[in-house]
């Protein structure tokens, strides 16, 4: 999953939630340009980032080994 694919699930998620960028980056204790950023598919987040706004969002990342073709 590319950046840009995580932070349009990321938007989409907190818009079903109704929940604006600023209280989502309040309630995962991370700063509104992170989100921001995040949101429209720039920069480089960390694993701790999406695991805080996975948590407060309700949703979940899977890392799985890549089967051979």
């Amino acid at each position: 999953m590319l950046v840009k694919d995580l932070g349009e699930a990321i938007k989409n998620r907190r818009k079903e939630l109704d929940v604006t960028q600023p209280h989502l980056a309040e309630l995962a204790q991370i700063s509104i340009n992170t989100l921001y950023k995040l949101e429209k598919g720039r920069g480089n987040p960390s694993l701790e980032v999406i695991h805080k706004l996975s948590e407060v969002l309700g949703m979940e990342c899977i890392f799985q080994v890549k089967k051979k073709p």
